[in-house]
C-alpha cells in the first residue's frame, strides 16, 4: 500500500494528474497480484528482503544526489525509526494476508486506513475532530466489522494480521504528518532501509524459510520492488500536477482492481459482506477526506 496525503497543487494539468494517479493505482494493484503469486513459492521474509533491496538499488542515484549526511543526520530520529519499522511490519503483514485471503478482502482492510488516521489524530497529534467526522469514523468502523464478518470461522489469523497491518499503516501515516518537513528521499531511505533490516533479521532467525531462487525468480522478486517504487513516483507526481481533492479519491480504484485481478488470476469472487463493508468504508473515507479539505480551505480564509 501507499501513504497518500493531501498536497497543494502545482503547475501542470489536472487531466495528466488524474491519468498518473489511475496508472499508479493500477501499478500498485499489479504489485499486489505479483506479491500474492510469489508468496506461494517464497516466504514473506525472503520476498521482503529481495524486494526492498531491489528498490534501494533503484533509488540509489536519487539518494546519492541528496547526499548521505542529509539522509542519516535527521531531526527526531526515533520518530523516523518508529515510522519506518511500522511500514516494514505493514508491508510484511499485507503479503502474509494476501497469501491466505482474496486480494479484495485484504485491500478492504487497508482502505480503512484513513478512518483509523482520523480516529488516531486527536490522540497522537492533538487535532480536533468534530461530530461529523466522528460519525463518519463510526460508520467506517461498522464497515470494517461487516467486511470482517466476525465469527469463529472468519476471525482467522490472516484476518487478524490484516487488521494489525492496516492499523500499523495508519499509525505510520499519522507519524508521517509529524515529519512533513523531512525530504521525500529521506523518508523513503529510512523506510526501505528498515524493510531490508527487518527482513534480513527475519531471514537469519528462520533460515528454513529461504527457498532456492532461480534467475527468473530473482527477477520477479526484484520487479516487485521496482513496480512499487514506480507506483509511488507516479502518485507523487500526480499530487504535484493536480489538486488533492481531484486525485486522492481515485485511490479507491484499488478495490476495483483487486476484485478484477483477484477474479482473473486467482478465481476469487468477493464475499457479499466484503462488498457491503467496503461500501461503508469507501463512503466514510471519502467524507472524511472532503471534510478535511473543506476545513483547510476555511482555515486559510
Amino acid at each position: 500500500m501507499t501513504d497518500i496525503t493531501a498536497s497543494s497543487p502545482a503547475s501542470g494539468t489536472a487531466r495528466l494528474g488524474v491519468m498518473l494517479m489511475l496508472l499508479g493505482m493500477a501499478m500498485f494493484s499489479l504489485n499486489d497480484v505479483l506479491g500474492k503469486w510469489l508468496v506461494a513459492t517464497y516466504s514473506v521474509s525472503q520476498l521482503m528482503l529481495i524486494r526492498s533491496a531491489a528498490a534501494m538499488l533503484v533509488l540509489t542515484p536519487f539518494l546519492w544526489r541528496t547526499g548521505w549526511r542529509q539522509l542519516i543526520d535527521v531531526d527526531r530520529p526515533k520518530l523516523h525509526f518508529l515510522r519506518s519499522a511500522l511500514y516494514a511490519f505493514e508491508a510484511s503483514a499485507f503479503y502474509f494476508a494476501v497469501a491466505y485471503m482474496p486480494l479484495a478482502d485484504a485491500m478492504t482492510y487497508w482502505l480503512a486506513a484513513p478512518i483509523y488516521v482520523a480516529a488516531l489524530s486527536p490522540l497522537l497529534l492533538r487535532e480536533k475532530v468534530g461530530w461529523r467526522r466522528w460519525t463518519a469514523i463510526i460508520i467506517g468502523f461498522v464497515g470494517v466489522v461487516i467486511a470482517l464478518e466476525p465469527s469463529k470461522d472468519t476471525f482467522t489469523l490472516p484476518a487478524l494480521i490484516a487488521l494489525a497491518g492496516s492499523l500499523a499503516f495508519s499509525v505510520a501515516m499519522v507519524l508521517g504528518r509529524s515529519l512533513r518537513a523531512a525530504p521525500d528521499t529521506t523518508l523513503v531511505f529510512w523506510q526501505m532501509g528498515a524493510a531490508v533490516i527487518f527482513a534480513g533479521v527475519w531471514c537469519l532467525a528462520d533460515p528454513s524459510g529461504w527457498a532456492p531462487v532461480s534467475g527468473a525468480g530473482l527477477g520477479l522478486l526484484s520487479l516487485l520492488g521496482i513496480v512499487a517504487m514506480s507506483a509511488h513516483m507516479l502518485v507523487n507526481r500526480s499530487l504535484k500536477l493536480a489538486d488533492a481533492a481531484t486525485v486522492v479519491p481515485l485511490q479507491y480504484t484499488l478495490l476495483l482492481w483487486a476484485v478484477i485481478f483477484g477474479w482473473i488470476f486467482f478465481g476469487d469472487l468477493p464475499r457479499p459482506a466484503m462488498l457491503i463493508g467496503a461500501g461503508f468504508i469507501v463512503a466514510s473515507g471519502l467524507f472524511i477526506f472532503f471534510r478535511e479539505q473543506q476545513l483547510k480551505r476555511r482555515a486559510r480564509g
